[in-house]
């Protein structure tokens, strides 16, 4: 380890900071098993909200996944069940090179195990200050520097007051979080939620890392394979936290409303919240975009447009903002504006997940199957999802020998056999049962979202592929059992 890099075979290997103290401490303890509580009391404070198991699992697996190695088959690092994690693998140091300290401190990471050895610890001290200097060197770099602003630029737009960090780490650290989490892709989430809990970690009562954390939360169970019943309990504690902190924090209370509808169905808390949030801040565009959703959700059109218009004069270059208001155009009837803004997106950026899955949609809803099925594959594909690789492979398989029945029933018959498996929420099953007329079904899986609490169901209300079913009193007291606007 040399300046604070970690090279295998003389590459550098990219690690992030929550991984690299991991590494740090294994490798102060090589062959021994470090619990996970020890992980806890090393890389957070006592007095830190984060969820810790998660953490270090995600620590352990992006340390793994720098490194190569695989938690079947270590090389580097052992699993050791209930208790913890082991450094397996041997270091050893290069030949001292007279008048060349600063290049005495670097673990070398061997292809295979070696002979064990015992790893002198006490030498890596001596990276660390060496780390610190490339760190600041590097914050003066003008990529970082145009990094940064772009990241206040954003945290302004999200209604952070940016006011209340003890220190300019927490804010930095902060500020990488708003950037990673406006990217919005599997990854860059990940890499925010690190961020954030670092801005917390060198400031306890800091209201917007807290509001951070549980905006990843919030976007972390549509963009990745987080459940919802894990995303939703930890971004509401973390929006909680935030509020505690803040109560003059609009972007607080923006999270706590989004969590309060989306996650807990609490119509009622999330209009208060999402009203007070913008009236402590009316140019907190996040508030303006989320109250957006919300009321396309309660089947509020007119307001909804309006307010995504909002939000989008106060973030012009918001590809989210931008994405969303594709999608209650289309809900609102203004297909051809919506097809041409999801279209310009998707070109403008053929990685962005929201506009491939918002086509989807309206291309089913439109009769364009073949279009339906391109953008599923993509939003599969992008979402590295097999489970929905499968159905877009069955639905394919349909559509060519059945036209559009075959492709729904296709499509049915592997969502039932993921759903047995426990790999796909009913709502899902409940839209294709829909689509093809068989209203009985379409209220079975309903009742069952309703049961697990499944993340989709506030969408029944506004989604297009239930227009049949409003007229069915068994529809009606569905939604009014589940609190939804009919």
């Amino acid at each position: 380890m040399r300046a604070g890099e970690v090279r295998k075979k003389g590459f550098r290997v990219k690690i992030q900071d929550l991984p690299f103290r991991t590494l740090i401490l294994l490798l102060s303890r090589p062959n021994q098993v470090v619990a996970r509580e020890e992980f806890r009391q090393a890389l957070w404070p006592q007095d830190v909200f984060v969820d810790f198991d998660r953490g270090i699992s995600s620590a352990i697996k992006r340390l793994r996944d720098a490194l190569g190695d695989s938690a079947d088959n270590p090389i580097f690092i052992e699993t050791i069940d209930r208790r913890g994690y082991r450094w397996i693998a041997p270091m050893h140091l290069p030949e001292t090179v007279p008048g060349r300290r600063e290049e005495q401190k670097e673990t070398v990471l061997p292809e295979t195990p070696l002979s064990p050895s015992v790893f002198p610890w006490r030498r890596l001290i001596f990276a660390l200050p060496a780390l610190a200097l490339l760190f600041a060197v590097w914050t003066f770099r003008p990529s970082y520097r145009n990094a940064k602003a772009g990241a206040k630029s954003s945290a302004a737009a999200s209604g952070s007051s940016l006011h209340h960090a003890a220190n300019r780490e927490a804010e930095d650290y902060y500020l990488k979080g708003r950037f990673y989490w406006n990217k919005r892709t599997p990854e860059s989430l990940n890499q925010a939620v690190d961020s954030f809990t670092q801005a917390i970690v060198h400031d306890p009562n800091y209201s917007d890392a807290y509001v951070g954390l549980a905006d990843c939360y919030n976007l972390l169970r549509e963009y990745t394979l987080m459940p919802a019943g894990e995303a939703y309990p930890r971004a509401l504690a973390a929006a909680k936290k935030a509020v505690e902190l803040d109560d003059r924090s609009s972007a607080a209370h923006t999270s706590l409303a989004f969590v309060s509808y989306f996650g807990m169905w609490d119509a009622g808390t999330a209009d208060e919240e999402f009203r007070r949030a913008i009236n402590l801040d009316h140019n907190n565009a996040n508030a303006h975009h989320w109250y957006a959703t919300y009321l396309q959700s309660v089947r509020r059109f007119d307001e909804s447009l309006s307010e995504i218009d909002r939000a989008q004069a106060l973030d012009p270059n918001s590809p989210s903002i931008l994405a969303d208001k594709g999608r209650l155009l289309w809900i609102a009837g203004h297909h051809e504006e919506a097809l041409r803004l999801l279209r310009q997106l998707e070109q403008a950026d053929p990685d962005s997940l929201s506009p491939h899955r918002y086509l989807r949609f309206a291309y089913l809803e439109m009769g364009d199957y073949a279009g339906y099925l391109s953008e599923l594959k993509k939003e599969a594909l992008l979402l590295h999802d097999a489970t929905l690789s499968a159905i877009a492979e069955a639905a394919e398989e349909g559509f060519a020998a059945h036209g559009v029945r075959g492709m729904l029933e296709g499509q049915l018959d592997r969502q039932k056999k993921a759903y047995s498996q426990g790999k796909l929420s009913p709502f899902y099953l409940a839209e294709t049962y829909s689509r093809l007329g068989k209203t009985e079904e379409a209220l079975k899986y309903l009742e069952a979202c309703y049961d697990r609490h499944a993340d989709e169901t506030v969408n029944v209300p506004a989604d297009p592929a239930f227009d049949n079913l409003h007229p069915v009193p068994a529809f009606q007291q569905f939604l009014a059992k589940a609190g939804l606007v009919p």
